[in-house]
C-alpha cells in the first residue's frame, strides 16, 4: 500500500509543470515499450484493450477481464499506471476502488457517457459518482487520481454543437468540485475550444493530438495531459497487416 501510494502521488505531481504525454497502451509488451522509452507514467486505452480482448469498446468487454490486462500492465512496469476504466463498468465505488488497486494502477478514467442508453449521464448523478469514488479512494488509504472525461464533443451523445464548450465547462467544473484531479474534455478538435476549456476550468486538462492540435499547440495553451487513446494499437495493426501482405505470393 506504500508503494501504491507513492506512485499515485508521483502520477498526481505529474500533472504540474512540464506537459505530461501518454502514449497509451493495451498489453504488458506495449507498457514496456513506453516504459523503455522513458514516459514517466503509463495509460491504458479501453478501445484497444477491448479490441486486443476480441471485444467492442463502451464497456463491451467483462470488467474482470479489462482488469486482468490493466494487471498485467502494471506488473510489467515499475511505473504509475492509469486505466481506462470506461463509465466503471456499474461497480459500487469501493469495489471499483478496491478492483482498481488490485491490479497495481493508481489513476483511472471515468467517462460521462452512460452505455445503456448511449447518451450522456446526468451531470449531478455523475458527479456524486465520482464523489463516492474519491471517498472510497480516501477510505482505502490511496489517493488514486481521477481523470473525468467529458464526452459533449463527441457527436453521437446528444449535445449540439453550439452547446458543447459551455455544457464541458458546466460538466468540467461540476466533476472538479466532485474530487476529479484532471479533467478530459475528449474529441475537442480546436484550439480556441481547449484554450477556453483549459482558462475556464482553471485544473488539470487532458487534451487530445489532432489536425490543429499537435503537441505544440497544447502546451502553449497549458494542457496538462496528452493522450492517445487506441491510436497506436491501430497503428501496429497497421503495420502488422502490411508486412503480412508483402508475404502473399
Amino acid at each position: 500500500m506504500t508503494d501504491l501510494n507513492a506512485r499515485a502521488e508521483t502520477l498526481r505531481a505529474l500533472h504540474s509543470g512540464e506537459m505530461l504525454v501518454l502514449p497509451n497502451v493495451w498489453d504488458a509488451a506495449s507498457a514496456e515499450v513506453v516504459a523503455e522509452a522513458g514516459f514517466p507514467a503509463i495509460a491504458t486505452a479501453s478501445a484497444a484493450v477491448s479490441a486486443m480482448l476480441g471485444y467492442p469498446d463502451g464497456e463491451g468487454a467483462p470488467w474482470r477481464e479489462m482488469f486482468a490486462a490493466a494487471g498485467r500492465v502494471a506488473a510489467a512496469v515499475s511505473l504509475p499506471v492509469t486505466v481506462d476504466a470506461e463509465a466503471g463498468y456499474g461497480l459500487a465505488p469501493r469495489e471499483f476502488v478496491d478492483r482498481l488497486l488490485e491490479t497495481g494502477a493508481v489513476g483511472c478514467n471515468l467517462e460521462d457517457t452512460d452505455h445503456r442508453s448511449g447518451g450522456l449521464a446526468d451531470a449531478d448523478e455523475h458527479a456524486q459518482r465520482l464523489a463516492d469514488i474519491r471517498a472510497a479512494a480516501t477510505d482505502a488509504g490511496v489517493p488514486i487520481v481521477v481523470n473525468a472525461r467529458v464526452d459533449v464533443f463527441l457527436g453521437d451523445r446528444g449535445v449540439p454543437e453550439p452547446d458543447r464548450l459551455a455544457e464541458a465547462v458546466r460538466r468540467g467544473r461540476l466533476y472538479r468540485e466532485a474530487g476529479a484531479d484532471c479533467v478530459y474534455p475528449i474529441g475537442v478538435r480546436r484550439r480556441d475550444d481547449i484554450a477556453a476549456l483549459v482558462t475556464e476550468l482553471a485544473c488539470p486538462v487532458n487534451g487530445n493530438v489532432g489536425e490543429e492540435l499537435n503537441l505544440v499547440a497544447l502546451r502553449e495553451v497549458g494542457v496538462a495531459r496528452v493522450s492517445y487513446g487506441p491510436r497506436f494499437y491501430r497503428a501496429a495493426l497497421a503495420g502488422f497487416k502490411a508486412a503480412i501482405e508483402k508475404l502473399e505470393g
